[in-house]
């Protein structure tokens, strides 16, 4: 009767789960790719790297003709007095209008305009890794707002089954109180033990609404049916394979690396700073009388030259200065190496103590699975009492808690190990997105293109494109 209870019982199990609609379950990748398309912080920062790229355009418009305008509209007025008429007093008045068209041309500065262009352009180098760190730092978020939620889920349903086992265990305790086996004792041990089992099921219910909120904030919508983490990824087999790789790769130390070449470029601007410059000027004038049919029109052209002589002692401390910053931008990229070698070394011995714990946990739970069967068994002869049994399913229930722990833990390192050789990007996960490109704005923009020009009209789409428009 019991065995076609049970085939009954699975018969409409199967059936329930035919029926019901199956929910596509999320993985780990969708929720990166989740956080990757709709991080603002991502879109913060690609936003200042395109500031950056607007840079070069800046820099390199020194290099070509700088053409201006202007104009004016003058009244003159007087009175003049004339000694050969006899003290006669005239008042004279005249209105004039001038325009002038001007341009200029550096011919020759030293090299302080290129300089200035390539400064620009390592600044743009270092923006991309910075924005490549920020792409690291997403996405591992994204890891950690996944994980935390499968541990709350997870811990949620270890409560529930907790509450349900001491339920159990309190309505033995009290059919054994009603036959005399056991005291009023046991039932009241039972009684506050799901009291507090149902105080940490609604503790443990809290943190899972947390920990949706957390999911909802980094990915961007609210976490369905999550998978369980089967593999993860694949990481160097050593620490100082790791460290070694770090320091090559590592988005921070790229990134400081090019402040170091741009301070490089700072002393060579300050020095060229103090040598002459020669300039093309050209201006054409045209000016009308108003008052008369007086016309002019006139123009110049020539060659400027100039450089300083003495600025008291300006220019030398530019050049000092310069130096003494590119000699902090090496110190500070000795600094990122050092802390970017700790950072792998951690996150190794993180992992290693996350995958110590989950093996220790392993048996904690298969030792405290055995002796929580085996007491229960014995009370069931009397040969234990109702504590013995609570207290052995205390014992299965932080194992099983603590092994949870351990899995989720083992996951956060691995992925943090990731993201400390500098690996942890949309390229190297083979995320499905719309990778955004550095590269197709600065291409559009370096050249200071004109808006009528085809490449101003490729800048408004991308820009369009961008919804910046």
């Amino acid at each position: 009767m019991a065995k076609r209870m049970k085939l009954a019982a699975v018969a409409v199990a199967l059936g329930l789960a035919v029926a019901a609609p199956m929910a596509k379950a999320e993985t780990l990748a969708d929720a990166m790719i989740g956080a990757y398309n709709t991080s603002g912080l991502l879109e913060q920062n690609r936003a200042v790297l395109r500031a950056a790229d607007e840079d070069v355009a800046q820099a390199m418009s020194a290099l070509r003709p700088v053409i201006s305008w202007s104009a004016d509209a003058t009244r003159q007025f007087g009175t003049t007095r004339s000694a050969s008429t006899s003290n006669t007093i005239v008042d004279t008045v005249s209105n004039t209008i001038s325009a002038s068209l001007i341009a200029e041309l550096t011919v020759f500065d030293n090299g302080q305009n290129k300089l200035s262009i390539d400064t620009a352009k390592e600044a743009v180098l270092g923006t991309r890794q910075q924005l490549v760190s920020i792409e690291q730092q997403v996405l591992l978020s994204a890891v950690e707002a996944y994980l935390e939620v499968r541990r709350a889920i997870e811990n949620v349903a270890l409560r529930e089954n907790n509450v349900r086992l001491i339920t159990q265990e309190l309505r033995a305790a009290q059919e054994r109180f009603e036959v005399g086996e056991v005291t009023r004792t046991d039932t009241s041990l039972a009684e506050a033990r799901l009291a507090a089992s149902r105080s940490q099921l609604a503790a443990a219910e809290g943190a899972l609404t947390v920990a949706r909120e957390q999911y909802l904030a980094i990915v961007g919508r609210l976490p369905g049916r999550l998978n369980p983490l089967t593999n993860l990824p694949n990481l160097p087999g050593s620490v100082d394979a790791a460290k070694a790789m770090a320091v090559r790769s590592h988005p921070q130390v790229k990134s400081v690396q090019h402040q170091v070449a741009a301070a490089e470029l700072n002393i060579l601007r300050a020095e060229a700073a103090m040598k002459p410059t020669v300039r093309l000027a050209g201006r054409l004038t045209v000016t009308e009388g108003l008052d008369s049919e007086r016309f002019t029109r006139g123009g110049s052209i020539g060659i400027e030259a100039g450089g300083p002589i003495y600025q008291g002692g300006r220019l030398t401390s530019l050049v000092r200065q310069a130096m003494a910053n590119r000699d902090s931008a090496r110190g500070q990229l000795h600094q990122v190496i050092d802390q970017v070698s700790q950072n792998v070394g951690n996150a190794y011995a993180q992992l290693r103590i996350a995958r110590a714990s989950l093996e220790s946990t392993d048996r904690q739970v298969r030792a405290a699975t055995v002796a929580f069967r085996g007491v229960r068994e014995e009370a069931a002869l009397g040969a234990r009492t109702t504590l013995d049994v609570l207290n052995a399913e205390q014992e299965l229930l932080n194992a099983r808690s603590a092994r949870i722990s351990a899995q989720v833990d083992e996951g956060i390192a691995a992925y943090r190990v990731l993201s400390t050789i500098g690996q942890l990007t949309a390229t190297d996960l083979r995320l499905n997105v719309q990778q955004y490109d550095p590269v197709s704005y600065y291409n559009l923009v370096k050249d200071g293109p004109i808006p009528k020009s085809k490449q101003g009209q490729q800048l408004d789409r991308v820009l369009k494109s961008l919804g910046k428009n």
